[in-house]
């Protein structure tokens, strides 16, 4: 039936063209009536929460004849959602439709300009992610922290001890960190360096167990010189030279 369309199309021209679609939604049709309507949308490799999202950019419904599904434009519609990273959609004869996806990472909470967002682990925003289902990522603050957390997170990541204690990573003119603590003091990092900072801090964290006695401020911006403010000790504003 399909040959005998084309044929005709090569020698009717648009009428061809509408015939040939007719042959294709009747031949369809009747695919539909032997059974091969949809009854199931399984989605592989997502989050509960990614899950409803896909669903819906998917929009298909059911008793929709399977075989006339465009799988293609399938795909790109489930890859236009926030939390995909990348999607291969497969028909499932007689009536099932498989959605796998590899889901974008969720890295950290990023709050800028009195917004929140999720962002994945190239600092991309997923639109569709409520930072407050995310209690547990990190928050990072301030102007280009996004782009920049993809770099810093690994490397504080290596150090749970001093993780557990932070509220926040905060982007200090978009060229450095400050690492804001859950007690309220404040380790200042260099804007080159970070790793070489933080190996020094633990030095200092292993003589002195400094972490848990508490601070007001720590300076690592220079590399020679790793300066304490201790809290509620000495005058006001004084710093203590640690040791290099």
């Amino acid at each position: 039936m399909l040959v005998l369309a084309l044929i005709v199309g090569l020698g009717t021209g648009h009428r061809g063209e509408r015939l040939v679609q007719a042959a294709g939604s009747s031949i369809d049709g009747r695919f539909g009536q032997a059974g091969f309507r949809l009854r199931a949308v399984h989605v592989e490799g997502a989050s509960p929460m990614a899950t409803a999202d896909i669903v819906r950019a998917a929009a298909v419904y059911k008793d929709q004849p399977l075989l006339g599904l465009d799988l293609e434009a399938l795909r790109k519609r489930v890859e236009q959602v926030g939390w995909v990273k990348e999607a291969r959609v497969v028909r499932l004869l007689p009536d099932t439709l498989v959605v796998a996806v590899v889901e974008r990472r969720q890295l950290a909470v990023w709050q800028h300009a009195g917004h929140s967002v999720v962002i994945d682990e190239h600092g991309q925003v997923i639109p569709e992610a409520d930072p407050g289902r995310f209690p547990t990522l990190p928050l990072i603050v301030g102007e280009g922290g996004a782009v920049a957390a993809p770099a810093i997170l690994p490397i504080l990541a290596q150090r749970p001890r001093l993780m557990e204690r932070m509220d926040a990573i905060v982007r200090v003119d978009d060229r450095r960190w400050d690492l804001r603590m859950k007690d309220g003091s404040l380790i200042q990092l260099p804007a080159v360096g970070e790793e070489e900072a933080l190996m020094q801090l633990e030095q200092l964290d292993q003589r002195s167990r400094i972490l848990e006695l508490g601070f007001e401020r720590i300076d690592l911006r220079n590399p020679d010189v790793v300066a304490v403010r201790p809290r509620q000790s000495g005058p006001p504003g004084q710093l203590v030279a640690a040791g290099a």
